[in-house]
């Protein structure tokens, strides 16, 4: 080890002992000369003088790096100088490990356009099925959205204890009105109801009862020939049974498609309520975002007991004919339900949730029943 004969190094693989070390020691010793090459063995380290490349060595040769091999491995000459001096140990670094960009590892999903809905009064932004829970009320402003006919009739009856009535009833076109077939098409396309009115038969809380609810989402809840003749038939069978009537109202007014016979409808509805009123047969409307036009100037206000929803607009005309006809400006909350409740026009204000509770309440005081029995016909 400590002689100055230059020999190959033989390099024991996996071990502390490095070519690199060896190659920068040679390096650093011996001047650059034109008689220079680049090791055949690692072109990356430093180029070695051509007349220090001697033959191979074994273990034994002079300037022989020592190695204990202890790993059980076979040693490697390579023709590189080691000078003279005691053995240096360097890390040296036996792989690379590329970087890969790394895959997500959740797909993106995608969201389905009814998984949100909006709410139009505050523009609250939740998840259907809240909005669902709760009854289509938004669990921030407590504003009541509008729900369908067969909605009300689930949340009002008995599960399994009513069934539709007059579901033959079809809307006709007597005065040859332009595009009113195709209108009538296209509603029963989109609302998938038969008219603007669904009447069913069943108990509320036990009482059997007849109701009536509009559908504001088949042209507006429209009151035309076949929601007149649906009422005064439901009107009829309550007579002839004793059942008390509950009408629920969504409606933009009369169909002006049908033009004067829809108008009739107001006396005829009036008419068959008359009875029910000399009967002393209860009979409650229930008033939905919007009542206006002639359902809130005939059956809508002809109820025994009339409640509304919370912030239902009921009035005849809007407020803006009213406004240019009077030239004032109107008060804060024109004909909201709040509005009518402060001016007498409304016995109560009830919560979509309370409806039900309210109804059966309210039946039982006007039959004189019990408030822990049910309604029976006599």
């Amino acid at each position: 080890m400590g002689t100055d004969s230059e020999a190959p190094v033989t390099i024991w693989p996996f071990h502390a002992c490095s070519a690199r070390h060896h190659s920068r020691q040679l390096q650093a010793d011996t001047p650059d000369t034109p008689e220079t090459a680049a090791s055949p063995l690692f072109p990356e380290y430093p180029e070695y003088p051509l007349d220090h490349v001697v033959g191979e060595a074994g273990p034994s040769a002079p300037g022989h790096a020592p190695c204990s091999g202890e790993y059980g491995v076979s040693p490697v000459t390579f023709p590189c100088l080691v000078r003279p001096g005691p053995p240096s140990f360097a890390p040296m670094a036996w792989f690379r490990k590329d970087k890969k960009p790394r895959q997500p590892r959740r797909e993106r999903l995608e969201i389905p356009a009814d998984a949100w809905e909006k709410c139009e009064a505050c523009g609250h932004t939740d998840i259907t099925e809240k909005f669902v829970r709760n009854l289509n009320v938004c669990p921030s402003c407590d504003f009541h959205r509008r729900i369908r006919a067969h909605e009300y009739v689930g949340l009002l009856l008995d599960e399994g204890s009513w069934g539709e009535t007059e579901v033959d009833l079809r809307s006709a076109d007597p005065l040859g009105f332009p595009e009113y077939p195709q209108r009538l098409k296209k509603a029963l396309t989109n609302a998938g109801d038969q008219d603007a009115i669904v009447g069913a038969t069943g108990k509320l809380e036990g009482l059997p009862i007849n109701l009536g609810v509009m559908d504001f989402a088949f042209m507006g809840g429209s009151m035309g020939s076949v929601v007149g003749e649906k009422i005064a038939r439901l009107g009829q069978r309550s007579l002839e049974k004793k059942y008390p009537l509950i009408l629920i109202s969504a409606s933009g007014g009369a169909r002006m498609q049908e033009g004067v016979l829809s108008l009739m409808q107001m006396a005829k509805t009036s008419a068959v309520l008359s009875q029910l009123a000399e009967r002393r047969i209860p009979y409650i409307s229930i008033l939905t975002n919007p009542t206006t036009g002639g359902v809130s100037a005939s059956y809508a206000m002809l109820g025994d007991a009339i409640i509304a929803e919370p912030g239902a607009v009921i009035g005849f005309a809007g407020p803006r004919v009213i406004k240019q006809t009077i030239g004032q400006d109107l008060p804060e909350g024109f004909q909201t339900a709040e509005f009518l409740l402060d001016h007498g026009m409304l016995d109560s204000v009830v919560h979509r949730k309370e409806l039900k509770r309210a109804c059966g309440q309210l039946l039982r005081h006007m039959t004189g029943k019990p408030a822990a029995a049910g309604w029976t016909a006599s």
